[in-house]
């Protein structure tokens, strides 16, 4: 059989000594060809694994209905979640989706937009990595013509449509959890305030403190949101684990080795110390003790964000508004606090 990536109209015209045009109306079907060449040259195509040439077709006809996604990474129960909340939309819709992974490194960020670019897909769905701070790639996008829905790690600076959990009140709710478990010296593990999210988490975890009546204390925030930093900063945070009783951390992957070090090092949880997450990985209820955490919806997400590009790219002349959709979270109380 002939390579189907080699296959083209003009070699099914060839082979069956029709012309080009023949071919490519029978293939559509079209009323001017008879039933016996349409049979014909379907039987063949489906033969030869014939395949339309989809940049040739998005060529023609302007549309490639592809859209591009960039992803900090993707072994991430949370941005898997979110995929799947595209691709169910997506698909249903007659749109194909290329996934990019930035790997929280801006240049290879930077290349993925490009690349997309390049490819000539619709629209763009991104969520930006913890490494940019640049956004010349983004604003590119939008200049070609090529619009974007931001998610979760949204880009302030660029306007457009955006979809984010509530991370304040999340956090507000964590912090608050542990407070009414009766801890008071509650330390956190944050993200870096450029981001939007690890912004809000702090804000939300300081106003939940001030409301109850406890003053902040600038040693109990330390940047630190992943397992690598955990490690990094294990004899900061053993130094203070004497004196604190609690502590809210901005992803799951960070509290349980936050809880790992500190059992390794004779703290238990949550008798000495409770620990809360962000996220409700699968992990968090396997772990021991079993993790409180915040539960955020990545599948709605994902599918809000996809909703909101396809209707703007369905709807090209229209004028519609840029909107924030906003995600409501829940808590998930285990065994960790």
């Amino acid at each position: 059989m002939i390579k189907s990536h080699l296959i083209s109209i003009n070699d099914i015209a060839r082979a069956l000594g029709i012309s080009p045009s023949t071919v490519s109306r029978a293939l559509k079907d079209h009323p001017d060809i008879s039933t016996e060449t349409k049979k014909q040259v379907q039987a063949y195509a489906e033969k030869v694994n014939y395949r339309p040439n989809a940049l040739a077709l998005s060529l023609k006809r302007q549309r490639s209905n592809t859209l591009g996604l960039i992803i900090p990474e993707i072994v991430h129960h949370f941005f898997s979640s979110i995929i799947s909340g595209i691709e169910s939309v997506a698909y249903a819709k007659g749109y194909r989706v290329i996934i990019c992974q930035s790997n929280e490194d801006y240049k290879r960020e930077v290349i993925n937009a490009q690349a997309l670019l390049d490819n000539r897909v619709d629209g763009v769905l991104a969520s930006v990595s913890k490494t940019s701070h640049d956004w010349g790639h983004f604003k590119d996008l939008i200049d070609s013509g090529i619009p974007i829905v931001f998610f979760d790690r949204v880009c302030e600076e660029v306007e457009t449509d955006r979809v984010v959990s509530d991370d304040l009140e999340a956090s507000h709710l964590a912090t608050s959890h542990l407070i009414n478990t009766g801890r008071r010296k509650i330390l956190h593990l944050a993200s870096p305030e450029h981001l939007p999210i690890g912004k809000l988490r702090r804000e939300g975890y300081l106003q939940a403190l001030q409301e109850h009546g406890i003053e902040p204390n600038p040693q109990y925030i330390i940047q630190c949101d992943t397992r690598e930093e955990v490690k990094a900063h294990s004899h900061e945070i053993l130094a203070l684990a004497p004196e604190i009783d609690g502590i809210f951390t901005v992803n799951d992957f960070t509290a349980i080795a936050v809880i790992q070090l500190l059992q390794e090092n004779g703290f238990t949880v949550p008798d000495q110390i409770a620990v809360t997450g962000f996220g409700n990985d699968p992990i968090a209820s396997i772990v021991s003790p079993s993790l409180t955490t915040v539960e955020q919806k990545g599948f709605e997400m994902g599918q809000n964000a996809v909703e909101m590009l396809i209707k703007r790219l369905e709807n090209p002349t229209a004028f519609i508004d840029f909107r924030t959709v906003t995600i409501g979270t829940s808590l998930v109380k285990r065994r960790s606090t």
